[in-house]
């Protein structure tokens, strides 16, 4: 479990942080993006216990990260963007070394299983140098594994990967999420929308927004969207669908396809499925269509947008 409350940090005159405050909790994994500067780094930094914070409270696994910061760090499993690998060992060679400076009892069937873990059990033997670079970035996470953490912190997990191996490695976090608290940073979008419970957008050391993808979608739009696909002549069929009650902002799609929105708890799809079906169109397809975490990252990160965190999980 993370636990953040007020968590500020100052670099000279330089505020990087300011009054962060979020909370991940075991067997979730939660999404931490930003844009370049927003000081998602500087807030891992802080939770893996590599630097202390000007003010606020930061409190991992049960162990507060200033006053506690060893038994943070005996709980902490920590993946950075630049994987620290030594390439003339081999794997298991490697995880046992690994092990040994935490001074883990039974050392090479600890490395053997953290191998077992991240898939990678049939490469044991393998000299790290000579593993295709997926396979090294699984390495690096069974290193972060290997004390079998209460909270795994991964920086740009995937980063430089190849499509299959990124496929890999997400399958991996995914997994090792039912059990453990897992805090994400990551760019790319679509990572954090396929494996993260909940994201949370930091954008000039402040929390701009804290849900799940869809809820922030529902939040910022306002409305439904759906998608629309009918065999017929298309040009009259935006005007057939301005005329149903409800129906909103009307769009044709490049696709072939026609948008339209609608308010929450106004369901209009019935009547358009009924209407379209009467003017003689042959009804393929309706479906909700939401707005892609990539929409609501740059919508909530754009310059002229006031810095405002959004209510969720119960607060006030």
């Amino acid at each position: 479990m993370i636990r953040v409350e007020n968590l500020t940090k100052d670099y000279g005159s330089r505020r990087a942080i300011s009054g962060l405050n979020f909370e991940a909790e075991q067997g979730e994994v939660v999404g931490f993006l930003g844009p370049n500067g927003a000081e998602e780094t500087t807030t891992i930094r802080i939770l893996t216990g590599y630097m202390p914070p000007t003010d606020g409270t930061a409190i991992v696994a049960g162990y507060d990260v200033v006053n506690e910061s060893l038994e943070v760090r005996r709980r902490v499993g920590y993946l950075p963007e630049t994987v620290p690998l030594y390439t003339d060992m081999t794997a298991v060679d490697y995880l046992q070394f690994m092990a040994d400076l935490r001074h883990i009892p039974h050392s090479k069937d600890r490395a053997y299983e953290a191998l077992k873990t991240v898939g990678l059990e049939n490469r044991a033997e393998s000299y790290i140098g000579s593993l295709s670079k997926g396979m090294r970035q699984r390495v690096g996470l069974a290193q972060a594994l290997i004390h079998q953490p209460e909270v795994l912190i991964l920086d740009e997990p995937t980063i430089g990967l190849d499509p299959a191996q990124v496929v890999e490695v997400r399958n991996v976090i995914k997994d090792i999420g039912k059990q453990r608290t897992v805090l994400l940073s990551t760019h790319i979008l679509s990572e954090a929308q396929q494996i993260c419970d909940r994201v949370l957008i930091i954008n000039k050391g402040k929390i701009v927004a804290e849900d799940t993808p869809e809820n922030l979608q529902s939040r910022l739009t306002g409305s439904e969207r759906v998608s629309l696909l009918v065999r017929g002549e298309m040009d009259e069929l935006p005007k057939v669908l301005n005329k149903i009650k409800g129906v909103q902002r009307v769009e044709s799609m490049p696709n072939g396809s026609v948008e339209f929105q609608f308010a929450p708890g106004q369901d209009v799809r019935p009547e358009v499925a009924k209407t379209v079906i009467e003017a003689g169109y042959d009804l393929l397809e309706m479906r909700p269509v939401g707005m892609s975490l990539e929409e609501i990252f740059l919508e909530l990160t754009r310059e002229d947008r006031p810095v405002r965190r959004n209510k969720s999980r119960g607060e006030p």
